[in-house]
């Protein structure tokens, strides 16, 4: 069930960056909701993670690594933003770490 939770805070925490993004820095305030609502939810569910018995180190890697890499490509695709090569290259290694980490618990049980 931690596993649900986290990528449901991963979900929510993509959707409040690009909500907030949309909004234009907040200044439309009509996304404000969304934002502060994604972001919340995030927090809520990434701590239910933590309490199903994810180790942090484990939940945060996952949580920061993967929200970075899945916001900018859904940016890309949304918004239109860069994704150079060398991004490319940086998600890349970004999942590769998220891999290693998990991994690295998986041994130490």
């Amino acid at each position: 069930m931690s596993w649900i939770f986290l990528a449901a805070a991963i979900a929510s925490e993509v959707t409040a960056t690009m909500a907030l993004r949309a909004s234009e820095g907040l200044r439309r305030k009509a996304w404000a909701p969304v934002v502060v609502g994604g972001y919340v939810t995030c927090f809520v569910l990434l701590s239910l993670a933590l309490r199903g018995g994810m180790p942090v180190g484990v939940a945060y890697g996952i949580w920061a690594a993967t929200g970075i890499a899945l916001t900018a490509v859904v940016a890309r695709l949304v918004f239109g933003d860069p994704l150079t090569r060398v991004m490319t290259l940086g998600i890349g290694l970004i999942a590769a770490g998220v891999l290693l980490v998990e991994l690295g618990a998986q041994s130490a049980h």
